[in-house]
């Protein structure tokens, strides 16, 4: 069962580095995928593996490895992206509560439902951290921190919010069978 789940962990880390390198540049703080897969870790392996899963990714990027989608290294997590990086962890947490709270003999829109609400919680908790972080560090007015930090990106984290809500909700009967349980 632990090997399962040191295997899951794994594989959502690796996710969540593939979806930092799936990016449109946008200066300063690019559009990834990781935000859709660091959802995803959350709903399907609940707070445990999400938080483990991103920790992992945190911990490589601030060894050196290029897993940021600028690269890797404590001057990214110090530099403007840094909160928005660290907001990933309690995202993942939080994410992860749906996947907590999910039951088999439940109807399976009351999961994705929780999903969405835990989903825009996360989306929201990245935002409050990553925006006073960037204004901080790029020492900009709220005004430009929230244009360039928030604003753009709004549209397209609820679309990666409705892509991970429906692949949770597809898969997770398949990583319960996996894993031997239903989360606790």
């Amino acid at each position: 069962m632990q090997q399962r789940r040191l295997l899951l962990t794994s594989l959502f880390s690796a996710l969540i580095i593939v979806g930092a390198y799936l990016r449109f540049p946008l200066p300063p703080v690019p559009i990834t995928l990781q935000t859709l897969f660091v959802l995803l870790a959350g709903f399907l392996g609940g707070p445990a593996v999400g938080m483990a899963s991103t920790a992992i990714y945190l911990l490589l990027g601030a060894i050196g490895l290029p897993v940021f989608s600028s690269g890797g290294g404590l001057g990214i997590l110090l530099g403007p992206t840094g909160g928005f990086l660290f907001g990933l962890l309690p995202a993942a947490f939080l994410a992860g509560l749906a996947g907590r709270y999910r039951n088999k003999e439940e109807h399976p829109g009351r999961y994705r439902l929780l999903c969405i609400i835990f989903g825009l919680g996360a989306t929201m908790i990245i935002y409050l951290a990553g925006v006073p972080y960037l204004k901080l560090v790029g020492n900009l007015s709220w005004k430009v921190a929230l244009q360039a930090g928030m604003l753009p990106f709004i549209i397209g984290d609820l679309l990666k919010l409705a892509i991970a809500t429906h692949l949770a909700g597809t898969l997770h009967t398949r990583i319960d069978q996996f894993l031997g349980q239903v989360l606790a």
